[in-house]
């Protein structure tokens, strides 16, 4: 069953990877080039095995799970089959996928509830569903398959199309009014902060008098126009000049890193004692979000020196993982994709906040 609460969602996931975006210049979605094909049968969801191993302490008789960025359903129906005790509510900000995942798990209907939210919207999910409490949370980051082998949805530098980038195609803002209405300092440090572009001045520049003499709506002009703004000497390595600048318009266009910031804190407070959260992220500014939230969770809050930690100062995760985790090589040449996921898990220990946490430790650091 599918729901809407409003207009949301997100299957943010897998596309992220060095190796996805690398993947992406040939333009050609078909190929097993490391960019999976736009269909379940062809469907390789990133880390599988171990994703399941990681939730299964959590999936105890009547545990509710949810898996945040549902996109083509994969992990979700890896879930459902391996813990028929469980049941499954699955987000997704993109119709086309929620309308995909809903075939693809039509078998465990009657233990499914797909809704069409953003992640950060979970907590008011939870609440219209009426469930006080969940026991497993998987979050898989990124872009999805769905969203890069469409070519008209505009993700994917490797071929002409319109420039769109909503994960929501009901979203007011598209990659189009990023790329022609913000102004030159406004381009340059989305390019400089959600794509880690050191060229972001000269890129913004040459964007801002291209669009001059007329608009720039498809993705090949912008792609070759970030070609020629970036140094020859520097064209000559890692991968497609435009990737980092097609990453941080995606980013902007569908306020990732802010709905990821509050979706985290969110999870982690929605988990019951015992239950898990796991997370896999496909570049260092999705990584290092996650990575701050869960370390604030599993760290004590007492003043340094005392014996005793006082109530409420204790941890309330315990870190499952030992730093972050990387897929195989077996699985990386199986599916490049997956060559740069990072993969977190933490367990709720105690009862607590973790946004409050978060929140107290900002305001002292002002």
């Amino acid at each position: 069953m599918v729901t809407d609460p409003r207009r949301g969602g997100d299957k943010a996931r897998k596309g992220d990877s060095r190796a996805a975006a690398d993947a992406e210049s040939s333009g050609d979605p078909e190929r097993s080039d490391g960019r999976e094909p736009a269909g379940p049968a062809g469907h390789v969801p990133v880390m599988l095995e171990r994703c399941v191993e990681a939730l299964a302490p959590a999936s105890v008789p009547g545990a509710v799970f949810v898996d945040a960025t549902l996109g083509l359903g994969g992990h979700s129906e890896a879930l459902l089959t391996r813990f028929p005790q469980i049941r499954l509510i699955g987000l997704d900000r993109d119709p086309q996928a929620l309308d995909r995942s809903n075939r693809r798990l039509a078998a465990f209907a009657d233990r499914i509830e797909l809704v069409h939210a953003v992640y950060d919207e979970l907590p008011a999910v939870l609440d219209r569903l009426g469930v006080p409490r969940i026991h497993g949370i998987l979050f898989d980051l990124g872009v999805s398959s769905l969203q890069l082998d469409v070519r008209e949805r505009g993700f994917a530098y490797a071929y002409d199309a319109p420039l769109d980038m909503r994960m929501d195609q009901g979203a007011p803002l598209s990659a189009y009014e990023v790329v022609n209405g913000y102004s030159a300092p406004d381009l340059a440090r989305i390019l400089r902060d959600y794509g880690e572009e050191r060229f972001a001045g000269r890129i913004a520049s040459a964007i801002v008098a291209a669009r001059a003499k007329e608009p720039i709506a498809t993705t090949g002009p912008l792609a070759e126009l970030v070609r020629a703004a970036i140094p020859a000497a520097t064209r000559r390595t890692g991968g497609h000049p435009a990737k980092r600048t097609f990453q941080a318009l995606r980013i902007e266009v569908n306020a990732e890193l802010a709905v990821l910031e509050r979706a985290i804190p969110a999870a982690v407070d929605a988990l019951a004692v015992g239950g898990r959260i796991a997370v896999l992220a496909y570049h260092s500014l999705e990584d290092r979000l996650v990575k701050r939230v869960l370390a604030a969770g599993a760290a004590s809050t007492a003043p340094p020196g005392l014996p005793i930690a006082p109530p409420g100062t204790e941890p309330l995760l315990k870190l499952v993982t030992r730093g972050a985790e990387e897929p195989t090589e077996a699985e990386i040449e199986q599916n490049p994709r997956a060559a740069s996921a990072k993969f977190r898990v933490a367990e709720r220990v105690r009862k607590g906040a973790v946004a409050d946490r978060l929140t107290k430790a900002k305001t002292q650091r002002r």
